[in-house]
């Protein structure tokens, strides 16, 4: 096998998956996979997880079947390997079994180097798999999706997509399939937007912000983006606290205070003291009282009360909603 293998020959005898990129290193694997079980619907596929190959094992796995099926050996974080198993995998490396696939799944980097050398100096055919850190490779990715999906999407439907999900790979195809499948067309910034708005910004403030001015339906549907994009959920009851208490705060601050001295006195930037100000319409000292009360049991159960921390937030978001718009006497 010393003979350099072409970068598309799948049935390569090995291949080296290089990276980090989860999501890139699962594709390289199941591409080689995909095209053995194509060529030989009984390929015996093993999946080696990390940790799991033990000295001696690879010659077992390597043997030939009674049957003469192919097969593919799968070495996850063959940086992690010990040296004695580093050392019967570069033996067969020098004298490869015949009808046998080996893809060696490697982080790159100093640690396990020489077997990735090795691998190279084998002919083995390498796939890069690098960690995507930039947003222009990111988005680079989604019209690359988008193109091997076989659809049209403009450059400003992939940013939005960006802006919107973030730099998870499983997250960003995933879209791409979505929208591939329930869109007609060319995929645009309006289709994004109905889709995927308010993912990125589905914050607990902003749940809070929604629920102070009573618009209970609003701030539940933030609520659920938020929790579906890993927001803790003690982080949106201490957003609901703080934008309650700062309205019950600046009700009870003296009307004719100027508004840097205002700001001072409550330890708010002025722009925040005019936010609140306008969110006070309709609370009165009893509904900051009814719910701070109901927001301080969400809290309780999100931090172990409760089997259900999504629904006490549910619940906590309905209850200010409703104080906020609850009283005759507003402040």
């Amino acid at each position: 096998m010393a003979r350099k293998s072409a970068p598309d020959d799948l049935l390569a005898p090995l291949t080296l998956a290089v990276g980090q990129e989860e999501l890139l290193l699962d594709r390289a694997v199941a591409q080689v996979v995909a095209a053995a079980r194509a060529a030989d619907p009984d390929t015996d596929v093993r999946d080696v997880a990390p940790g799991a190959l033990q000295p001696g094992s690879l010659a077992e796995l390597t043997t030939p079947s009674l049957f003469a099926e192919r097969k593919v050996i799968v070495v996850r974080a063959a940086q992690d390997l010990s040296a004695d198993s580093v050392k019967e995998v570069k033996a067969y490396l020098d004298s490869p079994a015949d009808e046998v696939i080996v893809v060696l799944v490697h982080a790159g980097g100093v640690k396990g180097k020489g077997l990735l050398d090795a691998g190279r100096k084998a002919g083995g055919r390498e796939v890069l798999c690098p960690k995507m850190t930039k947003a222009g490779e990111r988005l680079s990715f989604i019209k690359g999706e988008f193109r091997t999906l076989g659809r049209a999407a403009t450059q400003e439907a992939c940013q939005a997509l960006l802006d919107a999900l973030g730099g998870d790979l499983r997250e960003l195809a995933a879209a791409c399939n979505q929208l591939t499948a329930d869109v007609e067309g060319t995929i645009d910034e309006t289709v994004v937007a109905r889709y995927y708005s308010g993912r990125a910004e589905a914050t607990g403030f902003e749940v809070a912000d929604l629920a102070v001015t009573g618009r209970a339906a609003e701030a539940l549907e933030r609520l659920r983006w938020a929790l579906a994009v890993g927001q803790p959920p003690t982080g949106i009851t201490y957003a609901l606290a703080s934008g309650v208490r700062s309205i019950g705060r600046l009700a009870t601050t003296g009307r004719n205070m100027r508004p840097a001295d205002l700001a001072r006195e409550l330890g708010m930037p002025p722009w925040k003291v005019d936010r609140v100000r306008q969110q006070m319409r309709g609370w009165t000292g009893d509904a900051v009282a009814t719910a701070l009360t109901a927001i301080a049991q969400a809290d309780a159960a999100v931090k172990g009360g409760s089997d259900d921390p999504a629904y006490a937030l549910e619940r906590a978001v309905v209850a200010v909603a409703r104080a906020a718009r609850s009283g005759a006497r507003a402040y």
